[in-house]
């Protein structure tokens, strides 16, 4: 089982104010949490630099991805190292998440620049219920949704800050290895907490 944050970003979000060293640090001094995605605003140009920074620790692993802005809402790609193809359409960004076995994930459905009511329809692959930036209200409506929609629900802290990563995670029944991951949690194989507490719904 690993601990992981799903949503984080770094320099390369204009804003941001995370540099890669700045989350590979935090990542290898945390107690328990030594898995971490980096998820930047359309840009999947920060991926290898932080790779790079992490690769001397091998208990330590980055999960590739990227945050797609559709005009419908944010989706969250996991294990990419690719944008998808333009233009960016809710569809098209998840059959794209699907055609080369990434996990997509609707991000902060129930806050700003979320998918709101349209995650119903997205056929992604899991819900970001607990988003470390949303109030509890949005987290709470995202997690009804899930459970709804019989998707799994995942954590991301959405950090832009060094002192904002790793404020939620999920716990993956996976070891470290990305694909691993990413097949967890399509199988629904995640949990997840805030800070070293289980929320509850």
């Amino acid at each position: 089982m690993i601990k992981a944050d799903f949503h984080n970003h770094t320099t390369f979000s204009d804003d941001s104010q995370t540099t890669p060293k700045d989350l590979v640090e935090r990542l290898v001094a945390h107690p328990s949490i030594k898995v971490a995605a980096v998820t930047d605003h359309d840009s999947v140009k920060s991926i290898q630099t932080v790779r790079a920074l992490a690769k001397p620790y091998p208990d330590v692993l980055i999960v590739p991805g990227v945050e797609i802005s559709t005009p419908q809402g944010d989706i969250v790609i996991l294990g990419t190292e690719e944008l998808p193809p333009k233009p960016w359409t809710v569809d098209g960004v998840v059959d794209f998440a699907k055609k080369n076995a990434y996990v997509s994930i609707a991000a902060h459905p129930f806050r700003e620049w979320g998918l709101g009511e349209a995650a119903r329809t997205s056929n992604v692959d899991a819900i970001e219920i607990l988003n470390g930036g949303s109030l509890y209200s949005a987290n709470k409506l995202a997690h009804d949704l899930a459970v709804e929609l019989h998707l799994p629900g995942v954590a991301g802290s959405d950090s832009h800050k060094p002192s904002e990563l790793f404020s939620v995670y999920t716990e993956v029944q996976a070891g470290l290895d990305v694909d691993e991951i990413l097949r967890a949690v399509k199988k629904g194989l995640v949990k997840v907490s805030l800070a070293e507490k289980s929320i509850r719904f």
